[in-house]
């Protein structure tokens, strides 16, 4: 269990970003995957105060607050309509509802996990996320980098432009509760699918392919173009698999007008 000598509830950003620079601080949000750890920090600093619990949309895009729950994305009408219900379906099988009533969307973002839903199910949409200092940036951006340059800074919010995309999500556990063994999101716009495929099992990534191919050979060179590794869920080349079989299925529901 994660121990820490001082609590810090922040009243502004500000306060937060400040409190987040030294190494020994831990934000917490959810509180779910990081109270499975072993760890001793000098802070944990909590974020509730600042009204970050929240889905707004305009004309262009929405807006959803780092501590938005997972439960939120899962239930929320607008959302679901905009994207043909692909929230709905990448956050049903995470753990269960009292889970996702408490887990966040800024710590599924932030985390990067390999096995992330979130993260794959995004990466396929014209996301960003903002940070408090280094401001917006492309979630693909975000999510290929290495080094976390941001590890100090304060996910502030995740925006999804609404360009008309067309998206499908898909996944495989060995249970409904279980990490996936492989993730897939695809979306459509114009002449260019957009995959993403996670839990393989690592990171979510997005891939553009063009659609000017039959559905089948555009599965499979999506598929193709991915790495994959084994463990104890699924191996390689099983997942490689996999991830062609559910993108072509994600590419052919959304040909013939998504799911309703």
């Amino acid at each position: 269990m994660i121990q820490a000598r001082n609590y810090v509830k922040a009243e502004s950003l500000q306060e937060a970003y400040e409190v987040n620079q030294k190494k020994s601080t831990q934000i917490v949000a959810g509180m779910l995957w990081l109270k499975m750890g072993n760890r001793t920090k000098q802070t944990i600093l909590d974020l509730s105060g600042l009204e970050l619990d929240y889905v707004t949309e305009n004309e262009e895009e929405f807006s959803i607050g780092c501590m938005t729950s997972l439960r939120t994305l899962e239930t929320h009408k607008r959302l679901n309509e905009e994207f043909f219900g692909i929230f709905r379906e990448c956050t049903r099988h995470i753990v269960g509802v009292q889970f996702r009533n408490t887990a966040t969307v800024g710590g599924s973002v932030f985390g990067r996990f390999g096995f992330s839903d979130i993260l794959t199910c995004l990466l396929a949409l014209d996301t960003y996320v903002e940070f408090y200092h280094e401001g917006l940036i492309p979630l693909a951006e975000f999510a290929a980098r290495t080094q976390l340059l941001s590890e100090r800074d304060i996910l502030v919010r995740i925006v999804i432009k609404k360009d008309g995309r067309r998206a499908v999500y898909q996944s495989q556990r060995l249970t409904k509760t279980d990490f996936p063994q492989i993730a897939c999101c695809v979306a459509k716009k114009d002449d260019m699918w957009y995959v993403s495929v996670g839990a393989r099992p690592e990171r979510a990534e997005c891939r553009k392919i063009p659609t000017d191919g039959d559905i089948a050979a555009a599965a499979k060179a999506a598929a193709e173009s991915f790495s994959y590794r084994s463990n104890v869920r699924a191996s390689a080349e099983y997942r490689k698999a996999l991830a062609e079989i559910y993108i072509r299925r994600a590419m052919n529901e959304i040909a013939e007008g998504g799911r309703k």
